[in-house]
């Protein structure tokens, strides 16, 4: 259900900064921007700002919302929401309630997970990767982890 809400959003784009475009300085908006050339600088926003496929992104970023295809680097604060999608590359921190990373994607960077209960912090660097998660319940292989005795010496 969230690929027709993400389609809506990105089909009413307000702004778009085209290939072969330039901007440097502090970019403020209301509703959805893409960017698909270069941009520098800062850019605010309670809405939505989507990094094009091809684009290059350099800039301290405080939005609603973003969705990445491209190159961002710097650090990204978004209140609601970061997408980054392949063939995405993202170098700098990341600070949201909720990611979304794609496998192919680059990543480099730490991510914090803000709003979640219990306040959970996720870090990581690299590349990332789709993996699935191992298997619960009766039958299980056993955690690697253990919490048992320990033997005594």
């Amino acid at each position: 259900m969230a690929e027709p809400a993400k389609k809506a959003v990105v089909g009413e784009i307000n702004t778009l900064l085209g290939r072969g475009s330039e901007f440097e300085g502090k970019l403020t908006f209301e509703g959805t921007v893409r960017i698909d050339g270069r941009l520098s600088g800062e850019v605010f926003s309670d809405d939505v700002l989507v990094v094009g496929e091809g684009a290059t992104v350099q800039a301290e970023i405080d939005v609603g919302e973003i969705i990445i295809q491209g190159t961002v680097i710097g650090n990204i604060r978004a209140k609601r929401g970061i997408e980054i999608h392949a063939p995405g590359r993202v170098k700098g921190d990341l600070t949201t309630p909720a990611l979304q990373i794609d496998k192919g994607v680059v990543f480099e960077g730490r991510s914090f997970m803000e709003g979640v209960t219990g306040g959970a912090r996720m870090e990581g660097s690299g590349r990332a990767t789709s993996q699935p998660a191992p298997p619960k319940g009766p039958g299980a292989p056993p955690s690697p982890v253990s919490n048992g005795p320990k033997p005594v010496k």
